[in-house]
């Protein structure tokens, strides 16, 4: 079996990996270097609490792997366990608390409803009297990006498949008739084809763009995120959870040596930040990529806006007593989500050939293990056994029966 890959982040290379374990024969077609597109700008988070059944299902198989890394990759990914706790201010949060936990619960997640000064045992600098309720695990925590990505591309390697960087794929091919086209191939810069049995789409931000290549439409679009890293007045234990204050989209998480990683969507940050289309290569702001380092090909801009950072770690003060005027932003970065409508991924053999897994909305490294070996069964045995995804097909977008995923950060 040939299987051509496009996009060499975590969800690509993953996917090599348990491909190319079984047998498959597998090259992996990056346009940059690995991970640049998402995975490297990642916060590395990984949690169980999900408001849907299938993410807190993705999540749980992810986490198998994640908690076994070290010894079955031979990869220290520096896995921490100090804990997601999300906090509400607002009564209708609060009583979809109840539910996600009972549901969450049912599938085997520890997590549990905490009243705001229960929660400030778990985070002794929060805010209680901010909120009316939160929930904690215990098993949710986080780990380092760059680390994981290194670990799947090395196993994908040793398996057998092939990793190709600075190649972009420029055309999909198919044969047959429009809407029933199978998936036959592609060819990348410089005019090489390569044949395949099936194509498989990891390209996470830019994974719409390769999709039409096939003929395809999907509802993924590229949204800015910013992270900034900063030394609090108060410095946060490294055994804090991973807080997220819900209801205004800020979170933070303690850093080493005291410092936090502080985020959130809100503000003009919300706006889509799409690449500009046009021929001169050039960004919207008519910005020559090529000219400046912190842009990539795309025109995306890696740099962190300051007025974001200054709002983001003033909205973190609001929610816990670490942070206030004297708090210094070091540094940070911008990165993208590659979201969709209702903020699930598309996991599914879309046509003959052609696999996509994109639109992870954020948790794309979380739940890259479970992703990897559902595009291995995907293409190997015809359909998914690890987690149910038949929810997770493009076809919902039509039928108007969209997931809802409200903890979203």
């Amino acid at each position: 079996m040939n299987v051509a890959i496009v996009g060499g982040g975590i969800v690509g290379l993953a996917s090599a990996y348990y491909l190319a374990e079984r047998g498959a024969d597998v090259t992996v077609y990056e346009k940059g270097s690995l991970g640049s597109g998402s995975t490297e700008r990642s916060v590395g988070g990984i949690r169980a609490q999900f408001s849907t059944p299938v993410n807190v299902e993705l999540s749980l198989a992810s986490m198998a792997v994640w908690e076994a890394f070290a010894n079955e990759f031979g990869t220290d990914i520096a896995y921490r366990r100090p804990g997601y706790l999300f906090a509400a201010r607002e009564e209708a949060t609060a009583r979809a608390f109840e539910e996600q936990v009972a549901m969450q619960n049912d599938l085997g997640v520890p997590s549990e409803l905490l009243a705001p000064e229960e929660a400030t045992d778990h985070c002794p600098g929060l805010r209680a009297e901010e909120f009316v309720a939160a929930t904690y695990s215990p098993t949710d925590g986080f780990a380092d990006p760059h680390l994981a990505l290194q670990g799947f591309a090395e196993a994908a390697r040793e398996s057998g498949a092939e990793i190709r960087t600075r190649t972009a794929v420029t055309e999909i091919h198919r044969e047959g008739e429009a809407n029933d086209a199978e998936v036959t191939g592609l060819t990348v810069k410089g005019s090489e084809r390569r044949d395949a049995d099936f194509v498989v789409n990891a390209a996470g931000p830019w994974a719409r763009r390769v999709a039409a290549m096939a003929g395809v439409e999907i509802p993924v679009a590229p949204e800015r995120r910013q992270i900034a890293v900063v030394d609090p007045e108060t410095p946060v234990p490294e055994d804090v959870p991973l807080t997220i204050d819900l209801d205004t989209g800020s979170h933070f998480r303690p850093e080493r040596e005291g410092k936090a990683l502080v985020g959130g969507h809100f503000g003009g940050d919300s706006e889509e930040r799409r690449s500009s289309e046009s021929a001169s290569g050039k960004t919207a702001t008519g910005e020559d990529p090529e000219a400046d380092p912190e842009q990539d090909p795309d025109g995306f801009d890696r740099k962190i806006d300051l007025d974001w950072a200054v709002e983001a770690v003033e909205r973190a003060s609001d929610c816990a007593t670490y942070f206030g005027p004297d708090s210094e932003i070091r540094r940070g970065w911008a990165g993208l989500y590659a979201v969709t409508p209702d903020h699930h991924p598309i996991v599914e053999e879309t046509r003959p050939g052609l696999v996509n897994a994109v639109g992870f909305s954020g948790h794309g490294f979380q739940h890259a293990p479970a992703t990897g070996q559902l595009v291995a069964e995907l293409v190997l045995d015809g359909e998914a056994s690890l987690v149910d995804i038949s929810a997770l097909g493009s076809d919902r977008f039509e039928r108007e029966t969209l997931l809802e995923e409200r903890n979203v950060a």
